[in-house]
C-alpha cells in the first residue's frame, strides 16, 4: 500500500498544497523538455553524438600533402599549359586558314547578290577584302610592325652585306624625306648591327636553312627571290607592304601617291605610256595572205623590285605561287612574278584572280625613263618623281648619287655624263 501511495503522490504541489492534475503534469514535463532541448541545441549545434566527416578529419593531412607535392604539381601545370598553348596556336592557324577560305568562297557567292543597273552605270568591284590578322604566325614580328607601321602600312627592304653601301644611301634618303614607316629585313648579322648603329628599324628573321644560305651569299637575283617567302608573314599579320629594292632613291613619300584599289600596285619596266600601260601590237605574217595581220595586246612587265601589295587572299596566293615555282625552277623572279599575275586561265592552268594597277611611270620612274627620255626633255626635267629605280643600269651606286645631286641638290648637269644604256 505504501508503494502504491508513492506512485500516486504528486510530483509538485501548488502554493496551496494541492497536488497537480495529470494534464498539468504532462504540460510541465513538455515545457521542461523543450527548455532542455533549446539549451542543448545552443551548446551543441552539431549534436551530442556528432562525428566529424572523413573529409574533415583528413583535411589537415591533405593540406600537408599538397604543400609537399606543390613543386611537382607546378611543374605538371606548366607542362600542361605549354601543351595547351601549342594546341591553341594550331587551332588559331586552322581558324585563320578556314577564315581565308570562307572569305574566298564568300567572294564567289557574293557575285549572285548584285543586279546589273542601266547601261553605262555598272562598275565591278576592284578591291578584295583583307584577311583576318593572325598574330600567332609571328608574335615577334607582330610587335615590331605595331611599333613601326603607320595605318597598317610600311616600306620593307631586304638586304645583306653585299649591298651595304647602297643600303645606306637608300635609308638616308628615306630619313631625309621624313618617312617613318619603313623596315629593313636583315639577312645577316652585319646588316642587323649596321642598321641598329644607324638608328634604322631592322628585323632579323629566326634561323631558316632554306632562306639563310641564299640570304648570306646570294647575288641580287637570288636575294630578290627570297622576298616572296619573307613577305607572306607580313600579309598574314594584316599589313600592306610597299616592297622596295635598295637601288632606289625615294624623293617623296610614296604613300601619298597610292590608289590602294588593287591587290598589287606596281611600277613598270615600260619606258613610255604605250609600253607601260599596254598597246595593240599588230603581228604581220605575209604567208597567211588575207589574214596576214594578227592583233596582239602587249604590256611591258611589272618591276618586282617596287610594288605595293595588300593583305588579301589573291595576294597571298601570288606569293605562294611565285615562291613555289622559284623553289622548283631555275627562273628569274621578275619573270615568274609577271607570269603568275598576267597569264589567264586556260586548259591545264588556273590563272590568278588578282586585281592589279600600273603606277604612273613619271612618278615611279625607272632608270630607262630617266636617262633615255626625262633628262633630255626640258618639260619632263621639271617634274619631281616620287622614286627613281636604277634597275636598268649596272653602275647603280654612281647613278644613285647623281640622282640625288640632280633632284635634291639641284645640280642640273649631274645626269648628263652618263650614257643612255650600260655601254
Amino acid at each position: 500500500m505504501a508503494l502504491a501511495g508513492r506512485r500516486d503522490a504528486p510530483l509538485m504541489l501548488r502554493g496551496g498544497g494541492k497536488p497537480l492534475s495529470r494534464g498539468s503534469r504532462i504540460a510541465v514535463a513538455v515545457a521542461v523538455g523543450v527548455a532542455l532541448g533549446c539549451v542543448f541545441a545552443f551548446l551543441y549545434p552539431d549534436g551530442l553524438f556528432f562525428r566529424p566527416s572523413a573529409s574533415a578529419l583528413q583535411w589537415p593531412l591533405h593540406v600537408d600533402s599538397t604543400a609537399c607535392e606543390s613543386s611537382e604539381r607546378v611543374t605538371n601545370l606548366k607542362s600542361q599549359l605549354a601543351s595547351l598553348e601549342r594546341k591553341n596556336a594550331e587551332l588559331s592557324k586552322q581558324i585563320n586558314e578556314l577564315s581565308m577560305k570562307l572569305q574566298s568562297d564568300g567572294q564567289r557567292k557574293d557575285e549572285t547578290l548584285y543586279k546589273a543597273g542601266p547601261l553605262g552605270t555598272v562598275k565591278a568591284l576592284r578591291t578584295n577584302p583583307t584577311v583576318i590578322p593572325d598574330e600567332t604566325v609571328n608574335p615577334r614580328l607582330a610587335k615590331i610592325l605595331e611599333d613601326v607601321a603607320v595605318k597598317k602600312e610600311l616600306i620593307v627592304a631586304l638586304a645583306n652585306s653585299n649591298v651595304r653601301e647602297m643600303l645606306e644611301v637608300w635609308f638616308t634618303n628615306i630619313k631625309r624625306v621624313g618617312i617613318p614607316n619603313y623596315l629593313v629585313v636583315a639577312l645577316d648579322d652585319n646588316i642587323e648591327s649596321f642598321c641598329k648603329s644607324k638608328g634604322v628599324p631592322v628585323y632579323r628573321r629566326d634561323p631558316d636553312d632554306g632562306v639563310d644560305n641564299i640570304a648570306k651569299t646570294g647575288g641580287n637575283h637570288a636575294v630578290s627571290g627570297l622576298k616572296f617567302r619573307v613577305l607572306r608573314e607580313f600579309l598574314q599579320l594584316g599589313y600592306s607592304i610597299l616592297l622596295s629594292d635598295i637601288d632606289i632613291i625615294l624623293l617623296r613619300n610614296p604613300f601619298d601617291h597610292l590608289y590602294r584599289d588593287s591587290d598589287v600596285e606596281s611600277m613598270s619596266d615600260g619606258h613610255n605610256k604605250m609600253t607601260a600601260y599596254g598597246f595593240n601590237d599588230v603581228f604581220d605574217e605575209p604567208s597567211m595572205g588575207w589574214a596576214r595581220y594578227a592583233h596582239t595586246m602587249r604590256i611591258w612587265v611589272y618591276n618586282s623590285g617596287f610594288f605595293y601589295i595588300r593583305p588579301t587572299i589573291p595576294s597571298i596566293e601570288l606569293l605562294d605561287r611565285v615562291a613555289g615555282r622559284l623553289s622548283r625552277e631555275k627562273a628569274w623572279d621578275q619573270a615568274v612574278f609577271n607570269e603568275e599575275l598576267f597569264f589567264p586561265s586556260h586548259p591545264g592552268y588556273e590563272g590568278l584572280h588578282a586585281s592589279r594597277r600600273t603606277m604612273d611611270i613619271y612618278l615611279f620612274m625607272n632608270s630607262k625613263v630617266l636617262f633615255k627620255s626625262v633628262r633630255k626633255d626640258a618639260q619632263l626635267k621639271k617634274l619631281k618623281p616620287v622614286i627613281v629605280h636604277l634597275n636598268y643600269h649596272p653602275d647603280k651606286l654612281d647613278r644613285m648619287k647623281a640622282v640625288i645631286e640632280f633632284y635634291v641638290n639641284g645640280k642640273q648637269d649631274a645626269l648628263m655624263h652618263f650614257p643612255d644604256g650600260s655601254e
